[in-house]
């Protein structure tokens, strides 16, 4: 495998430990990004320009790499939902992946939900909405506790939760400004624990050594818009509730038609089932993959699904925990503005069971309102003996960090 060439999709920060670990495995890899300055470029071995979005774009700037640089063995992406881009790279190379089709289905979230019900596949109740009057009727009928969402965007974007009293006009518009296409769905808000999840189905079955609590504890502070901070593992679920959400991800997996591949599940269980919120065919963005999983279970999952998309062999025992160190992973939210002053990143390092502090905003930097993960300055992972001590670490760290921001240049 030593020496076979990886292309990664997408060069952000989010991808930057994976580019890494893909260099330590002693591969070549390519970065594709739009973004000239993407940070995963000084990583790399060789680069493509070419936005991650743009999967025409992309495949020709990957055939024109492996027709006249170097030969392409591989291409994943991370950090950054663009099955679509990779799928068509894998096309038109002959590498190993998704088809387009399973990879459409990963993206569109109303053909995803359609699939998954006629696959019997445990989900919430949803509906395509044509305009805000679809929408008013759906709250008549069903009530308010309901989330409008985009068809089709990521990472949260234009993701709102109506019990708050916003009305469907606005609702509607902002998810719709949050669609490349224009489509607005909406789909019943289902209580209880919500779960992260990272696998890979190797011959038919399923293995998720990626499990983790999220953490929506802002849920009020940034209503109506969904704002995870971070996560916590090991779970606090049972052992037979695990089970079901395992079960259930991989079902949803094999609906869409992933198989020999790696897929993420954000997942909830409602009314002590698991049910389907989405499914994505890709690696993780908030260093779950990266740094979470490896920390909390010793599995190097990131380099598995690098050696399954190169064409090598990965064995259960290479993604069968081998230990369950409490990790937990929070975020630092500074009020919207124009920063000024970020201090205490010193003292938040040398706080107790601290493993890392990112810093992913700068003075000048713009702090948007809360509406998705953009309104993060830094994240901390911390760990302890036991998940209260890790969070009681993480949170100390994050009251460390002291982010000033011009209130009168808010974005």
């Amino acid at each position: 495998m030593r020496g076979k060439t990886l292309l990664i999709v997408c060069g952000g920060v989010e991808a930057t430990h994976g580019i890494a670990r893909a260099k330590e495995m002693g591969l070549h890899v390519v970065v594709s990004d739009g973004d000239a300055n993407a940070p995963g470029f000084a990583l790399a071995d060789g680069r493509i320009v070419a936005s991650t979005y743009d999967a025409g774009g992309t495949a020709d700037a990957a055939q024109h790499y492996n027709d006249t640089v170097r030969r392409i063995d591989g291409v994943i992406c991370m950090g950054a939902d663009v099955p679509h881009t990779v799928a068509a790279v894998a096309q038109r190379l002959s590498l190993r992946g998704l088809t387009p089709e399973t990879a459409h289905l990963a993206m569109d979230k109303l053909a995803m939900k359609d699939r998954l019900k006629a696959q019997g596949v445990p989900i919430p109740w949803y509906a395509p909405l044509r305009d805000a009057a679809d929408l008013q009727f759906a709250m008549l009928e069903r009530g308010r506790d309901l989330v409008v969402k985009p068809v089709d965007s990521r990472g949260g974007r234009g993701v709102q939760r109506l019990n708050g009293g916003l009305d469907a006009e606005t609702a509607y518009a902002r998810a719709g400004a949050q669609s490349p296409t224009g489509r607005v769905m909406v789909e019943a808000y289902l209580d209880g624990p919500q779960i992260s999840t990272e696998s890979i189905l190797l011959g038919g079955i399923g293995y998720t050594p990626g499990f983790s609590d999220r953490n929506y504890e802002y849920l009020d502070r940034f209503a109506p818009w969904f704002i995870e901070n971070g996560g916590d593992l090991p779970s606090h679920v049972a052992p037979a509730i695990r089970a079901d959400v395992e079960a259930t991800v991989t079902a949803a997996a094999r609906a869409l038609g992933i198989a020999q591949h790696n897929y993420k599940g954000d997942m909830v269980v409602h009314r002590g089932r698991a049910h389907v919120i989405e499914i994505a065919a890709r690696l993780s963005g908030g260093y779950f993959c990266t740094r979470e999983i490896p920390l909390n279970t010793g599995v190097d999952f990131v380099g598995a699904v690098m050696r399954l998309a190169l064409g090598e062999p990965v064995t259960p025992a290479e993604l069968t925990p081998r230990r369950d160190t409490p990790i937990v992973q929070r975020y630092v939210f500074p009020e919207p503005g124009r920063i000024t002053v970020i201090s205490g990143i010193d003292e938040a390092r040398a706080v107790p069971g601290i493993l890392e502090v990112l810093v992913s905003k700068q003075a000048g930097d713009v702090i948007p309102v809360a509406e998705s993960s953009a309104a993060r300055a830094a994240m901390i992972l911390a760990t302890g003996a036991t998940v209260t001590e890790a969070r009681a670490n993480a949170a100390r760290a994050c009251a460390a960090i002291r982010v000033e921001t011009a209130q009168a240049e808010a974005a």
